[in-house]
This record gives structure tokens, C-alpha cells and sequence, in this order.
């Protein structure tokens, strides 16, 4: 059977790997994003068997993720899969922040999570079974300081995934969320730490693969709710 599947937040890095290998699984993939050249090139040039769909959409924008939604439909019928991946903060701390940047990261990671999960969760109700997965951070398990914008809507995001899970985990859907602990290996990362060995980086694509075992989940009776993908993890109360 082929899936439908919306990466909401697509860009290089992990965005594109997971499109990449939801392509090659056989996937319908849909790309939500404000760039639509990117967008628009990615979706042309996913691996086959899977087909792209590039929608260009801001996902601060409540009429314009349902509308995203709606085309997704028509192009390739009801939403399967679900990965609320966009991301927004600015690195200030309490005192630093105004409250257009605060309201701003949680615009993102909250209430555009919150849109895409009511428009998603409809329509696997109505099939029986889907996958939701949320990116999560360091920063949704354990504060880090300095970052309290990013740090609330994570929590935020966590605790709705959280919430989700229990609420349709009876229904055949599988809620997720993924603790991303460490540095993603995106382009230009490199040139910013160039005295960090490779190995020190979050691979995207090995991280691709475990958005993909927790897909493979949503059918079976025992479902994982919180992966923690790191390469070195840090002291911390959550480990």
C-alpha cells in the first residue's frame, strides 16, 4: 500500500534526508516549506519508486497549512504519515528576548505542530492507523540556559506528542517523538566547527532511518513513544 506522507519543515539536512528515504520506501511525499525553489528541486529529483509534491507554505499560517493540507489531498489523497520537523528560535535568554521572537519560536514548533497534527490525525481516523512523529531537541527534555524561547516550545511539542499518543494510541495511530541530541551534519556545518572531528556530527540520512523503523511501528501492538538519537550523550537527568 502507498503511503502519504508531509515532512512539514523541509530543508538541507535532515528535512531532505527523510524525504529522500520516505521517497525510496515507495512514499508519497509532500514538502511543506516557505522556500519553494528548494522545495520545488527536491520534490522533482526524489529517488523512484516514491513521488514529490512541493508546497509552499508558512507554517506560522493557520489558512495556509490547512490549504497545504487540502492540496496534498487532491494530489494524492489522505495523509499517512506525518512528520512535524520545522523549527524556530532565537538564541536569547530571558531577559535578551522580545515577545514577537518568543511568540514567534512557538508559532513554529507549537501551534504549526498543532494545525498539522489536527489536519493529519483527521484523516487517519477516518483509514485506521498512521504515523505522527515529532522532531524534538536536547532542549525539549533538558533546559540548557540562554535559549528560552526555543526551550518552551519544545516542551510544548513534547508534551503534545505526549498527549497524542495517549489519546489515539487505541486508534491505531503511532505518535512519536524524536530527541535530537547533538549537531546535525547539514551543509556548511562543517566550515562553522572546523575543528570538530566528522564523527562528531549526526549523520541525516543513518537518522532518516530511524524516522522510518518508528513508521514501521504503526501496526503492531507494542509502539515505541521516545527515540534519543545522539552519538555521545550528555549528562543529563533524561539519560
Amino acid at each position: 500500500m502507498t503511503r502519504t506522507a508531509v515532512i512539514a519543515g523541509v530543508g538541507p539536512g535532515l528535512g531532505e534526508s527523510l524525504a529522500r528515504k520516505f521517497a525510496a520506501e515507495g512514499c508519497q511525499v509532500a514538502l511543506f516549506a516557505r522556500s519553494g525553489d528548494y522545495i520545488d528541486e527536491l520534490a522533482e529529483n526524489l529517488p523512484d519508486p516514491g513521488e514529490g509534491l512541493a508546497v509552499q507554505t508558512d507554517l506560522t499560517d493557520v489558512d495556509q497549512i490547512r490549504d497545504g493540507f487540502e492540496a496534498v489531498r487532491e494530489a494524492f489523497g489522505p495523509v499517512d504519515i506525518l512528520v512535524n520537523h520545522a523549527s524556530a528560535a532565537s538564541w536569547k535568554g530571558l531577559m535578551d528576548v522580545d515577545v514577537a521572537e518568543f511568540e514567534q519560536a512557538w508559532a513554529v514548533n507549537g501551534r504549526g505542530a498543532f494545525v498539522c497534527s489536527q489536519e493529519a490525525v483527521g484523516d487517519m481516523l477516518e483509514t485506521g492507523r498512521g504515523t505522527v512523529i515529532f522532531t524534538g531537541a536536547t532542549s525539549a527534555v533538558r533546559s540548557l540556559g540562554g535559549a528560552i524561547g526555543f526551550t518552551a516550545a519544545k516542551f510544548a511539542a513534547r508534551g503534545m506528542a505526549m498527549d497524542m499518543a495517549q489519546e489515539f494510541g487505541p486508534e491505531g495511530i503511532h505518535v512519536a517523538h524524536v530527541v535530537i541530541d547533538g549537531q546535525i551534519d547539514t551543509p556548511g556545518v562543517r566550515d562553522r566547527f572546523p575543528d570538530r572531528e566528522a564523527k562528531t556530527f549526526l549523520d541525516p540520512d543513518e537518522m532518516a532511518e530511524t524516522y522510518w523503523h518508528l513508521v514501521e511501528q504503526d501496526n503492531v501492538s507494542t509502539q515505541p513513544f521516545e527515540v534519543h538519537i545522539t552519538n555521545g550523550p550528555q549528562n543529563s537527568e533524561f539519560i
